[in-house]
């Protein structure tokens, strides 16, 4: 299936690993020209059509520039991808998280979407269309746990965001989705600061023992790839979906036993 995204600008945060490299690829793959940002990019120099822009997205101004660097080399902007995040785990639940980790997760989190989204609007009304996806997660909406209680806060944030900018700009042609996966297989959750190896040094069990312990409750037995999560944020950013917006998107294998 074509999906209509050949030439097509987009920009992507966090896009150096995991799902956001993943999510870069499959738009080049489709034709798009992709302005990646993230404060490494190693992984993103050598790929065709992406521009790489080291920067650090959790400031103030970083995501603007990003978009800003996009409209610079393009002339427009079709397609934002708000992926970059981060979650640390709370091994002292609620009442051992302060308010500086509560901030800090909703400015990696949240404020990082909200930044680039705005800056991103002004081009897209510019043209009278545009798709913006974000990514959020299962945390966002089903069994909040002490562990994570600030990320799924600020991703509840980022859903509830996105809802009410898909009804405010869909007159003008902007489309705006979430995508919540659930265990996906990054380093955000398999990496050596990952979500299985900290709940193992805080159990005193290895990472593997937590690991196979998350898969056990999977409908489909194993963790969600970044290729799969990006295969669904492409198929949102094209306009074969055009009449999709304020949709939360689960992808998660069937963890969330949903209607």
């Amino acid at each position: 299936m074509d999906l209509e995204l050949a030439d097509k600008v987009a920009v992507v945060t966090g896009a150096n690993k995991g799902i956001g490299l993943a999510v870069t690829r499959a738009l080049v793959a489709e034709g798009a020209y992709v302005v990646a940002g993230s404060l490494t990019t190693d992984n993103l120099d050598r790929l065709d059509r992406v521009i790489a822009v080291p920067l650090n997205l959790v400031a103030a101004d970083g995501p603007g520039l990003l978009v800003q660097r996009a409209v610079d080399e393009h002339g427009r902007l079709d397609v934002l991808v708000n992926n970059v995040g981060a979650v640390r785990i709370r091994t002292d639940g609620f009442l051992g998280t302060s308010d500086e980790e509560f901030d800090w997760a909703l400015n990696m989190d949240f404020f990082t979407t909200l930044r680039a989204t705005r800056a991103a609007l002004g081009a897209m009304l510019q043209h009278g269309s545009g798709s913006i996806v974000n990514v959020a997660s299962v945390n966002s909406f089903s069994q909040p746990d002490a562990a994570t209680v600030d990320y799924g806060v600020a991703k509840a944030a980022v859903v509830n965001l996105s809802k009410s900018l898909a009804q405010e700009f869909g007159s003008q042609g902007i489309r705006v989705n979430c995508v919540s996966p659930g265990q996906v297989s990054t380093d955000l959750w398999l990496g050596e600061h990952g979500v299985a190896a900290t709940i193992g040094r805080a159990t005193g069990v290895d990472a593997d023992t937590v690991r196979a312990t998350a898969v056990a409750s999977i409908a489909t037995g194993r963790f969600t790839t970044p290729e799969e999560v990006a295969s669904l944020i492409t198929m949102l950013a094209s306009q074969r979906l055009a009449n999709v917006t304020g949709v939360n998107y689960v992808i998660d294998g069937g963890l969330i036993k949903t209607t």
